[in-house]
């Protein structure tokens, strides 16, 4: 699987393949410069070759991975939307609205946060 129409495909219910074409096509839209890759079978945005934001899909949820850091700074508005979260991810479940304010923001945070930083993930 190299690319988020291969992984789309995996999907097997209609309206979560829908779901997910939604929220990949605003953040190809809103960040035009962030490169979709498909890494550990996952979707992924990275920019200038570090990672972004990733994305996984289970039976009830989107799993949604900022990366810890981003995970603490955003923790009360993760919150706020409802959303369960682990430290390193926060669950969106189908039938919950997606918070593209909040993705906006936790996008723009990590590409600004990263702009110099030259290794795929975050030091621990």
């Amino acid at each position: 699987m190299e690319t988020l129409t291969e992984y789309l495909d995996t999907l097997e219910m209609p309206e979560q393949r829908a779901r997910m074409v939604e929220i990949f096509d605003w953040i190809k839209e809103s960040f035009p410069d962030l490169v979709p890759v498909i890494k550990w079978n996952q979707p992924m945005f990275t920019d200038h070759g570090t990672f972004i934001i990733g994305f996984s899909t289970s039976k009830k949820h989107i799993s949604v991975a900022p990366e810890v850091k981003t995970m603490k700074k955003f923790e009360e508005k993760i919150a706020d939307a409802h959303y369960g979260a682990t430290s390193n991810l926060f669950r969106i479940t189908w039938i919950q609205p997606t918070n593209f304010d909040l993705l906006k923001e936790i996008i723009e945070f990590n590409v600004t946060d990263k702009q110099d930083h030259t290794k795929f993930w975050r030091e621990a």
